[in-house]
Formats: C-alpha cells, structure tokens, sequence
C-alpha cells in the first residue's frame, strides 16, 4: 500500500506519516514546496529509521497513491489544495481531517455553506472522489508522539461504505479503534466535536482530550 498525505509537513501530518511508516505503510508526504516535503521525509527517515518515507509535490503525492490520499491541510488553504490536485484524485478516496476552526478562537468552528469541511471537499471535487472524514477529534500532539498510543477511537464519516471500509482499515493501522459515523452530514457534528476538545484541553489543562466509545 502506497498513501498520499498533502499537508503532510505539519504537525498532523508528520505525525501521521511516521506513525503508518512505523506500520509498514509506503508513505509520500506532500506539499506546496516540494523540496520542503523531501527534506522532512529525509528527517523522519533519519530520525524513526524508517525507509518508506518520501517527499513531493501535493500533485505528485496525490498522483503517486494507489488508493489512498490523506488531506492534513489547515482550513486556511483547503479549496485550494482541493482544487491544485483534483484531477490526481479521480478514481480515489480522500481521507479529509480538515476542520473550519475559527482563526480568531479555536474552541468555536466556522462551518461552510455545504455543511462541513468534508461536505465542502464533496462539492468541489464532485462523484469521482470518494470522500471520507476521519482523525479530526485526535490532536496533532498525540499523533507526534509515535512512542505512546493514542488513546482515542475514530469517528468515519462518509457517503460510500466501501471507501469508510478502506479508511477504517487504514486507521487501525495507527493501533485505534475506528467506526462508521454514517453519512457525510455526521461530518458536521464531528468536526464540531473538534472545537469542544480544544475547549477542554485549554480549561482543564488537558494535553490530548479525545472521544471513546464504550462498547
């Protein structure tokens, strides 16, 4: 398996990559700057000693995953990122962990006229992309930390069944638990979620506050 993730530089992102490296997954990390992608997957590489790691374009990343493509991007730059790798992206899922956080206060969201960032994704890259929402309740701060779990579940939004069924798989591949949340208008309420996470983690003096689901 060969995955994409654009934005992949950033915190979530990085540790992202390091975590499915670290998993056996062949990783493209993709970014606006090319040579910036390159030399943090160099970085990764030295530091995790993991080979499977390369850096690109986000175009390049996206063309080069078989099925799989991560978007980690902030809110600031996701029509645009949407919009520079949708023909790359015909015929695949998209993992979108993207949330419309308010830039002036992150513990509130500002959600698109579509719904959700995911809903958003849906309207601009229209049926040839299967898109999915998932890891938005997990903080980049957990993700980095690749020598400790991460002690959350995952919420998997989405129109199409066997794409969640996809991006479940790969998200067990992070050790965590992950679930269908139905339909891509449950995408509001998780991306929303976010916000309250924040919220808690900045009352409360909390680092990592996350969902679980009690079975």
């Amino acid at each position: 398996m060969k995955i994409a993730i654009l934005g992949g530089t950033g915190k979530e992102g990085s540790g992202l990559a390091a975590r499915w490296a670290k998993a056996g997954v062949d990783v493209v990390i993709g970014s606006r700057d090319a040579a910036r992608a390159e030399t943090a997957a160099a970085e990764l590489n030295q530091l995790h000693q993991g080979p499977r790691l390369t850096g690109a374009s986000n175009a390049a990343a996206a063309a080069a995953a078989e099925r799989l493509v991560v978007l980690t991007v902030p809110y600031s730059a996701h029509k645009a990122t949407l919009t520079d790798v949708k023909s790359q992206l015909a015929g695949k899922i998209l993992v979108d962990v993207t949330v419309p956080l308010d830039p002036q206060n992150p513990r509130r969201v500002i959600m698109p006229l579509e719904g959700s960032a995911t809903e958003e994704a849906m309207a601009i890259l229209g049926d040839s992309v299967h898109v999915v929402a998932a890891l938005q309740n997990v903080s980049s701060g957990s993700l980095k930390d690749i020598d400790h779990p991460i002690h959350c579940d995952i919420l998997v939004c989405g129109k199409d069944k066997d794409a969640k069924a996809e991006a479940i798989a790969l998200m067990e591949k992070l050790g965590v638990k992950a679930y269908d949340a139905g339909g891509p208008e449950s995408a509001r309420a998780v991306e929303a979620m976010t916000a309250v996470l924040i919220g808690l983690n900045i009352k409360y003096k909390l680092k990592h506050a996350g969902l679980k689901i009690w079975e």
